[in-house]
């Protein structure tokens, strides 16, 4: 007899070997229909998987992320059986699901047009109506070579012949069609129903610039079309609220060839940054954080020491002077190090709490670079704790509370935390890493969060914490992080006098909030659509007059509204209130306020909030009080 477990904890026994897809239908015809893959044993495989001892069984279906998974994987391929349907000379290299999609690679004596996506796109869902088996098939390598160049697929042959040669690839075949493909795919095309090609692109064979240049199709797929339809609404969203076109718009900030990757803050975007930072500023003082200030440019011999001229220089500006040469820093850290090594520390100075409106520079190739979200000069809410070990838990727990209240502060509720683990290439030993991964494990247990743990992707220094926050189009961004870093005092000869007079190497702790300010003001300009709160808004008030009858009292009342601490501005333009208003509405303004002769005789305003939505006439006062309120509050 062989038991099957399921995931509600039941069991079931079967008389000998049977697929996923057995099992699934002796459970219900409903599940058979449903089912698009299995997890057996925690492996993902096809539902014709065949289990031949003992297991443990899921059954994937579309309302699972897996079975979202197996569809774009299976939905690639269907892509490439379309292309090689109506081009039988292209020939197809890789086609990997993504978030939200997928992709594939394809070469070809021409570029495929506009035209040629749509009847790409046609042939799929034909393709898919026909509801064509997908099935697996084992072959050695070599054998695997073979056919491929049996078939002129030279890309795919060129892959395979990458394997060692003794393991064995699998092929899937649906109708006329046979890729390379570890798997697993749905059991029939029929299964894809909702998908949609998205662009074309370039993409050098391997990311290799000497290599030729293929045609990448990008396409989306779903399990329902409304999430499709949601998707592609998110797109649309998304286009709008771009932030290089609202920070052009809104006179926020501009780029030029002189300077790419730099920033050119305007008054009204630097406005912005002046009330983050400033917010943050307040924020870590009242943390325990003392700021500090660093040098920009440090001795290549610092950076030997720290491992980052080894694993990192390709992304460090250079530069010499005297027969020296330097580095622009990337990163705040060494610099805090030699200020904590400017005195000799003991216990009780410890946590010591640095922070720095440090600005780094990291020289990203061209291609990465992408409005504010993505430059060369950054500044970070950089800050570093020098305690031992003892004190990391409290230390990370205090800055898990102050990160959340930041975020809720600046509007973002949805936050994921993800636990970033060693790289392949590191530095320390691995019973370091042992300890520091663990210390920050028992941490997020005291605060009560959930984590999803990412191997590999910690800092090559240490493991970090990652704050992911959901933007209200649903998408997520990695802005803060708290990080323990095992190495970097050790190698800088950072120490303290310990309780039994003996030196020990502090542990150091790298965190920021909001990360880079310049990428944080990215993601607010897109979350709110260049809508900002009052009270990030640059400007909050706009004082109109109807006609320069009230050009006095309008003067009057932009002062009485800056005494009060708000950012106001008058229109004592002889233009038309209709288009006065109108105009202040495209830039977003919280508050429009018209006078006209009788709010100047009664020593009134008639309010408009964003949206249009008229508040009707109140004293100047009332609205002060008000306004101050709703900065307060930071509604």
């Amino acid at each position: 007899m062989l038991t099957v477990r399921l995931p509600d904890g039941s069991a079931r026994q079967f008389d000998g070997p049977l697929t996923v897809a057995q099992v699934a239908a002796s459970i219900g015809a409903g599940l058979a229909k449903a089912a698009l893959a299995g997890r057996v044993d925690g492996q993902l495989v096809d539902t014709s998987f065949l289990i031949e001892k003992d297991a443990e069984l899921a059954i994937v279906t579309d309302k699972d992320a897996d079975g979202l998974e197996v569809i774009r994987h299976s939905t690639a391929h269907l892509l490439a059986y379309a292309v090689k349907e109506l081009f039988p000379d292209a020939q197809v290299t890789i086609g990997p699901a993504i978030e939200n999609g997928f992709y594939y690679d394809f070469s070809y004596k021409r570029p495929f047009t506009p035209d040629d996506l749509a009847a790409i796109e046609k042939k799929m869902t034909e393709l898919a109506k026909k509801d064509e088996p997908i099935t697996r098939q084992v072959l050695s390598r070599d054998a695997a070579v073979d056919y491929f160049k049996s078939i002129g697929e030279a890309y795919k042959a060129e892959i395979i012949a990458s394997i060692p040669a003794d393991q064995d690839v699998s092929l899937y075949t649906e109708g006329k069609f046979t890729d390379l493909c570890r798997g697993p795919h749905v059991p029939s095309t029929g299964k894809l129903k909702v998908f949609k090609l998205m662009k074309l692109a370039g993409a050098y064979w391997r990311g290799d610039s000497k290599n030729e240049m293929l045609q990448r199709v990008y396409g989306t797929a779903w399990a329902k079309k409304e999430d499709q339809e949601t998707y592609l609404h998110n797109l649309e969203e998304a286009e709008k609220r771009d932030h290089r076109k609202l920070g052009k718009q809104l006179d926020f900030f501009h780029f030029q060839d002189e300077a790419p990757g730099l920033v050119f803050w305007h008054p009204k975007g630097w406005s912005i940054w002046q009330q983050v930072e400033q917010y943050m500023r307040a924020i870590y003082q009242a943390g325990g954080y003392q700021e500090v200030k660093g040098p920009q440019i440090l001795d290549r011999s610092l950076w030997e020491k720290t491992g980052h001229w080894d694993n990192y220089r390709e992304n460090m500006f250079c530069t010499e002077s005297e027969n020296r040469a330097y580095a622009l820093k990337p990163m705040n850290c060494p610099g805090h190090v030699q200020i904590f090594n400017s005195n000799m520390r003991s216990y009780r100075d410890l946590p010591l709490r640095y922070g720095e409106f440090g600005q780094c520079h990291r020289n990203e190739p061209s291609g990465a670079l992408h409005g504010i979200m993505r430059v060369r000069g950054f500044t970070q809410d950089d800050g570093h704790i020098f305690c031992t070990e003892e004190q990391i838990p409290a230390e990370v727990e205090a800055f898990h509370t102050q990160a959340m209240a930041v975020y809720a502060a600046f509007g973002f509720e949805r936050i994921d935390v993800k636990l970033a683990l060693r790289p392949s290439s590191r530095i320390g030993s691995d019973e370091s890493w042992d300890v520091a991964e663990e210390s920050l494990r028992s941490a997020l247990r005291a605060c009560g969060v959930s984590w999803t743990e990412l191997p590999g992707e910690g800092a090559f220094y240490g493991p970090k914490i990652e704050y992911h926050l959901k933007d209200s189009l649903g998408r997520a961004w990695q802005v803060g992080t708290m990080q323990i870093d095992p190495s970097m005092p050790g190698r800088l000869s950072a120490e303290y006098v310990a309780v039994d007079n003996s030196r020990k190497v502090p542990v150091m702790l790298h965190r920021a909030i909001v990360g880079s300010l310049e990428r944080f003001i990215g993601i607010l300009i897109e979350n709110y659509a260049g809508a900002l709160p009052l009270w990030l808004a640059p400007v909050q008030v706009s004082v109109l007059n109807i006609s320069d009858a009230q050009a006095d009292y309008v003067q009057d009342v932009v002062a009485k509204l800056r005494k009060a601490g708000l950012r106001v501005q008058a229109d004592l333009r002889n233009e038309k209130i209709t288009y006065k208003i109108r105009e202040h509405s495209v830039q977003k303004l919280p508050y429009i306020i018209v006078v006209g002769d009788k709010e100047r005789e009664a020593g009134t305003v008639a309010v408009r909030a964003r949206g249009n939505v008229d508040l009707g006439v109140m004293s100047v006062e009332a609205l002060a009080q008000r306004l101050q309120d709703e900065v307060e509050r930071k509604a």
